[in-house]
């Protein structure tokens, strides 16, 4: 869940309302105790282990952990600014950083001594502000990948050096597109590249769906943007204008959503947030593939009766693979009632020490090279390649990796993109509607 940012215009104007806000405390810190926020459920136990090595070398601190689900974590967290309720420390997500430090309730973080050089590519970069300061500590990383049913690939005659090997372009799909129609079955066992096959009527999707995708795409349709060398902004990071109005960009859209109606892709009205997510289509043996990220490798890898590889993205019209590349943080609370406690905490949430040990738990890809490396031990003996995963981080000879659009007002972009993206996918409606929208959100931006 860690993909969708949910703050509506709402949010964004319940936060403008911290300034100058009530700052009693009632979280439960003091400073004999840091508080800590999370979202995944998965990677609770890892954190409660790093708290207790942080324990043993800081005596008299307590770290009290608390795990929100997505939209509760987010929805407490804006309640908690506004009201002095905040945590000490809590995992930021890159679409909220923005809206964070523009509101002024992040505590800089300059003197943690954070180095690029100590992370994975970026990471560390991400997180400095358009005020030169930082407001995160890198925590982890994830990538995007192709998730496929062996049995239904092998059943169409799919080989996985085939599936590995896919490259697409806007004007006829190329090979993936040909491999997605091949996996697409319809009700009578027509396959979706077979002379009479029902679009209408089809039993397995060569695709599954993640939904419109609202303003990035992560797992819908950004590895097809990405590697068409089309990039969110006139910037990398802190852009002044979007650029969903680009030729480039709306070629790829036309084109993907486009594969829905051909039948191959799962329609929208497939996909539901709460119950019907792409991983579950796959799991109902509805949909035989399916991109998805990192922090999904566990799910798929438990599903019952199936056995699911994965296949690095395809090649794009540049060349090269390409692959969001999005990484947590931890950040400190401006409010925070024990500052000294909470830098201690993030800073050994940012080390080795911490990241080894949540690598060890085969969960997610920690920050740092050593944290990722006890990863990828950690899926090796699950039996789990992550190959397709850690390969756009060490082969940029290949691979384009590009992060979530860092700007300012992501609420706002969020606001006026999802039902936008929606709009096609869902309604037909003309990827050329995009200039309108594009100019509302530059709008928006260049206040």
């Amino acid at each position: 869940m860690r993909l969708r940012t949910l703050t509506a215009l709402t949010g964004a104007l319940a936060l403008s309302l911290v300034t100058g806000c009530a700052q009693g405390d009632s979280t439960g810190s003091s400073q004999n105790t840091v508080t800590y926020w999370l979202w995944d459920a998965n990677q609770l136990p890892a954190y409660e282990a790093c708290a207790k090595g942080f324990e043993q070398e800081n005596p008299g601190l307590d770290v009290r952990i608390t795990q929100l689900g997505w939209n509760d974590y987010w929805t407490k967290l804006t309640a908690g600014f506004i009201a002095g309720t905040q945590p000490d420390v809590f995992t930021d997500h890159i679409q909220k950083f923005g809206q964070f430090a523009d509101l002024n309730v992040l505590e800089p973080l300059d003197d943690l001594g954070i180095k690029e050089s100590d992370y994975q590519p970026g990471l560390a970069a991400n997180w400095i502000g358009q005020d030169g300061h930082r407001y995160g500590a890198p925590k982890d990383w994830d990538t995007v990948a192709l998730f496929y049913n062996e049995k239904m690939a092998q059943d169409a005659g799919l080989t996985a050096e085939q599936l590995g090997d896919l490259a697409w372009n806007p004007k006829d799909g190329g090979t993936f597109e040909k491999a997605i129609a091949h996996l697409t079955v319809d009700k009578n066992g027509k396959r979706g590249d077979e002379p009479g096959f029902d679009k209408n009527n089809v039993k397995v999707y060569g695709l599954a769906t993640n939904g419109g995708g609202d303003g990035d795409g992560q797992t819908q349709w950004s590895p097809f943007t990405g590697s068409a060398g089309w990039s969110y902004t006139d910037k990398a990071r802190w852009g002044t204008k979007y650029q969903y109005d680009s030729e480039t960009f709306q070629s790829v859209i036309d084109w993907y959503f486009g594969l829905a109606k051909k039948g191959y892709l799962a329609p929208f009205s497939d996909y539901n947030i709460q119950s019907n997510q792409a991983n579950t289509q796959v799991a109902a043996g509805k949909a035989a593939a399916a991109f998805d990220g990192a922090w999904m490798i566990s799910s798929y890898k438990g599903f019952k009766g199936k056995d699911i590889k994965t296949a690095p993205t395809p090649i794009g019209p540049t060349g090269k693979r390409a692959t969001m590349m999005n990484g947590l943080a931890d950040s400190i609370t401006k409010a925070s009632k024990n500052k000294a406690g909470a830098r201690k905490w993030v800073a050994y949430l940012a080390s080795d020490k911490c990241q080894k040990v949540v690598g060890a738990y085969g969960i997610v890809f920690p920050a740092t090279p050593a944290g990722t490396e006890a990863a990828v031990a950690a899926y090796k003996k699950k039996g789990i390649d992550v190959s397709a995963f850690t390969e756009p981080v060490a082969d940029t000879r290949n691979f384009r990796t590009f992060s979530f659009p860092i700007t300012n007002y992501a609420a706002d972009m969020f606001a006026l993109m999802h039902p936008a993206m929606e709009d096609i996918y869902g309604n037909g409606k003309s990827v050329s509607s995009l200039d309108q929208t594009n100019d509302q959100i530059n709008l928006i931006l260049s206040q």
